[in-house]
């Protein structure tokens, strides 16, 4: 099943290049323009220079830094094979939260193989992006976040035995998320854990693109005979493992926004949307979060048209999405975005899979104070509010060997990039 090991990560030597908290950045794809300019404002060695290039031949440049940067010292390669446990320590809905796991390798797995499971589907424009960035680099610069099954807790309580101490590393940013990064060596430890994951799959939470592209690169390598065997470090990924029932897991919704439609009518929807959803308007959107919370045992959103009220939108029981899609799992069509993007999305706004994947009426934000302001100013026609997805419905659709509609998910917070590195050619 799923093979891990040990590797020597590539860190920053805060003696040269200043504190790791000036040096780290966000997922790529979730960092504005705005906040690149401010991240190399404060520390011109941070890593979105890696992770995000901007130039004129950008991937090129990423590489091209990447190496000045090993070679005068502004990262260290560790001189043992180790694994990096991290926690991040948060708040989310009103509580603290903790969640903890371990960064390593991950041997790459076709998907038919049933050992790494996906959820969602993924662009191609994403994934050349990545492609390009990776062929320059030869190095993964943020880790693939993915989830295993710990019943016993066998693995969860070894990686909090050998986190028992003080950490190699901790800071708390700006979004008042806590940082905590310890370094593992010991081989023994790392063999244990290694052993652990022999009968186990892995589920991918975030970084579906990063995992596709790190799959095809694994196969130009072997096509090119640069992988001549199954040990070269162009078989692994880099991954952060979370056990799923981690108490700290935390997955936000991630709402549409439509806009560029023709004619709209919100009585003219609402007409439509009836015949599937039993429609409530309440007359304030001061709470609309907490009153769809509190209906999460059924199928509820919130459609908001720009003015002070909103319509609560229930699914008839009576309505099956089986009878409307018909090669899917019940665990497919169980989930709320099912329903959004079947019966309301394709079925009575027109927006079809190509037209989601282009973006050409629908964006996306976990901001409900966004999907809520777009619409109110004029820039967008209306927007759907929901609950987000369930960690349990997130590992029965990847079993079911089925992918969710895109921007399913929002694991928060988000992994920070910078504090290792796994580079795969030398």
């Amino acid at each position: 099943m799923a093979e891990i090991k040990g590797f020597k990560g590539i860190l920053y030597n805060t003696e040269k290049a200043s504190k790791i908290e000036s040096l780290v950045c966000p997922p790529y794809d979730i960092i504005s323009k705005d906040e690149r300019e401010q991240l190399i404002k404060n520390n011109k060695y941070n890593m979105v220079n890696l992770e995000l290039p901007v130039a004129e031949n950008k991937y090129e440049k990423a590489g091209q830094d990447f190496k000045a940067w090993c070679e005068s010292g502004i990262l260290q390669k560790d001189e043992k094979d180790s694994i990096y446990i991290y926690e991040e320590e948060f708040m989310a809905y009103g509580k603290k939260h903790k969640i903890k796991g371990f960064i390593s390798l991950v041997r790459i797995e076709e998907f038919a193989k049933n050992i790494i499971l996906p959820h969602e589907e993924t662009l191609s424009k994403a994934k050349d992006d990545r492609f390009n960035l990776m062929s320059t680099t030869n190095a993964n610069f943020s880790q693939i976040y993915s989830l295993y099954i710990d019943d016993k807790k066998e693995i969860s309580s070894k990686i909090a035995e050998l986190s028992n101490g003080v950490p190699d590393i901790e800071f708390t940013l700006a979004d008042g998320v806590t940082h905590r990064f310890y370094k593992i060596s010991d081989e023994k430890a790392i063999a244990d854990i290694a052993a652990k994951f022999e009968n186990r799959k892995l589920f991918i939470a975030d970084g579906h693109h990063r995992y596709e592209t790190a799959l095809n690169y694994r196969n130009k390598l072997i096509e090119n005979g640069t992988i001549t065997d199954k040990n070269h470090l162009g078989n692994f990924v880099m991954m952060m493992l979370v056990d799923m029932e981690n108490d700290g897991l935390v997955v936000f919704p991630t709402h549409r926004i439509l806009s560029g439609l023709e004619n709209f009518s919100e009585s003219e929807k609402l007409e439509k949307i009836s015949e599937f959803f039993k429609v409530e308007k309440i007359n304030s959107i001061d709470n609309i979060e907490n009153e769809l919370l509190e209906d999460q045992t059924k199928t509820v959103f919130a459609f908001y048209t720009g003015k002070d009220y909103y319509f609560r939108l229930t699914k008839k029981e009576n309505v099956e999405l089986k009878d409307f899609i018909t090669d899917k799992s019940n665990a497919y069509c169980d989930l709320d975005v099912t329903a959004l993007h079947t019966l309301i999305l394709e079925k009575i706004f027109g927006i079809d899979k190509a037209n989601m994947a282009n973006g050409k009426n629908l964006t996306y934000t976990r901001d409900i104070s966004e999907a809520i302001s777009k619409v109110q100013s004029g820039n967008s026609d209306c927007s759907f509010i929901i609950n987000a997805t369930k960690v349990t419905q997130i590992k029965d659709v990847a079993l079911a060997k089925e992918k969710m509609p895109q921007k399913s998910t929002y694991f928060y917070p988000k992994i920070i990039t910078g504090l290792v590195i796994n580079k795969f050619i030398d």
